[in-house]
């Protein structure tokens, strides 16, 4: 198997609030995990590497559901089935729906100046987090899934570096 070295991209210079401390490395995961997807081989994207049955392409589909139930406020009845992408799904539409989605979620935090505050989109029947545990959350489960999809691609094709 061939490896490609990408260079590793340092951890953000960010502002010194709260917020751009938390938005900076939450835009950096996202990327990160952006990048491991993008590019990567078909069938191999789709096939499960570890037992868990976790793919590349599936991670990056659940953090796509992710994005949009935390920040747009939308429902997700069935979260298992997120970490499966359509059959008919190309990884660059895979990742063009996980950039808008980030996109879209960043446009609603824009307009965000009180890390306190609740989201303003939440889901019918339930409270919204505060702006604040809501980036921590998507810190955390981005920064996880970034790190899965880091051993994913080493074994799809031997990639390593973000």
């Amino acid at each position: 198997m061939p490896t490609t070295t990408r260079r590793d991209t340092p951890p953000p210079r960010t502002g010194s609030s709260e917020s751009e401390v938390l938005r900076g490395f939450l835009d950096y995961l996202r990327s990160s995990i952006a990048a491991k997807v993008d590019g990567a081989p078909e069938p191999q994207v789709r096939t499960a590497e570890v037992r868990s049955g976790t793919t590349l392409l599936g991670l990056l589909n659940h953090l796509t559901y992710v994005e949009r139930s935390t920040f747009l406020g939308e429902e997700v009845t069935d979260w298992p089935a997120t970490s499966r992408a359509a059959p008919a799904d190309s990884v660059a539409d895979v990742v063009a729906r996980y950039r808008d989605a980030v996109a879209r979620a960043n446009t609603v935090l824009d307009g965000c100046t009180d890390l306190a505050g609740p989201l303003p989109v939440t889901r019918p029947g339930r409270s919204a987090p505060s702006i604040r545990w809501a980036l921590t959350h998507m810190i955390e489960e981005t920064g996880r899934h970034a790190g899965h999809a880091d051993i994913l691609r080493e074994l799809l094709d031997g990639t390593t570096g973000r």
